[in-house]
């Protein structure tokens, strides 16, 4: 039985690196069984020639009339894919589309999710790594399960279970925490497969906010904890306060 696999990208202002990378994509050998079927790069109002080169490179072109976020681009891409298999990543060079063939030979083991664990080293700043460090603890500790890397935006996943979750996912960078956290708590298997990335290929600062999309983040985590778990989160604060309140009553 062959396994068709979509990758989506999405884009804004990639010229820099997305024809190289669409062409590394095309380029790629997969196993028996495994056929690429299709890029789509979603490209959300870039206003440069990020469409032209991508369709020049044999890419699939979705448009966005203005920007709506990343992870707007990534519920388009899914909701357009055909593979039963979708390969997200990103256009800007850092994800090594090598990579890919890994991320698909763990989802052949019985996963339903597979992510891209960044390393040591592969982190932006120093103080996006502190941050990633707490989520991926916090994260964790929600849902039961260890997560490895929670904020991640290179991943492979089975298509009809990933669309079941395309109405939680949030129009901005953190589509990768949601899907993730949703997964677990729905009894999926997900797994994880070290990678490692490059800077930017312009060298520009990522279009991530460290404070804005961090703050993001954790409202996203408290969102889906209260969901799912929600004794996991207030329980200890309850107990805190109950504790304060009694040492107070006490003295």
């Amino acid at each position: 039985m062959t396994i068709n696999v979509s990758v989506v990208i999405p884009t804004k202002n990639e010229q820099a690196a997305i024809g190289d990378v669409i062409t590394k994509i095309k380029a790629l050998t997969f196993n028996k069984g495994i056929e690429l079927v299709e890029v789509i790069v979603v490209n959300d109002g870039s206003t440069d020639n990020t469409a032209q080169l991508a369709q020049n490179a044999g890419a699939k072109i979705i448009p966005h009339p203005y920007s709506k976020g990343n992870g707007a681009s990534i519920k388009t891409g899914a909701r357009e894919s055909k593979g039963d298999v979708i390969v997200f990543m990103d256009g800007d060079g850092q994800h090594e589309p090598e990579d890919i063939s890994r991320l698909l030979s763990k989802l052949d083991q019985g996963f339903d999710m597979v992510v891209g664990a960044r390393q040591k080293g592969s982190q932006a700043s120093v103080g996006r790594s502190i941050a990633n460090k707490f989520y991926n603890k916090f994260a964790s500790y929600m849902t039961g399960h260890k997560i490895e890397d929670l904020t991640s935006g290179f991943r492979a996943v089975k298509a009809d279970k990933f669309c079941d979750f395309l109405s939680l996912l949030p129009n901005g960078f953190s589509y990768p925490t949601t899907s993730t956290m949703a997964f677990f708590r729905a009894g999926y298997s997900v797994a994880y497969v070290s990678i490692n990335t490059a800077q930017r290929a312009d060298n520009s600062d990522s279009h991530i906010n460290l404070i804005k999309d961090g703050i993001r983040f954790l409202l996203i985590i408290f969102k889906v904890g209260t969901l799912y778990s929600p004794l996991k989160l207030f329980l200890p604060i309850a107990v805190s306060v109950f504790l304060t309140g009694l040492s107070y009553y006490g003295y």
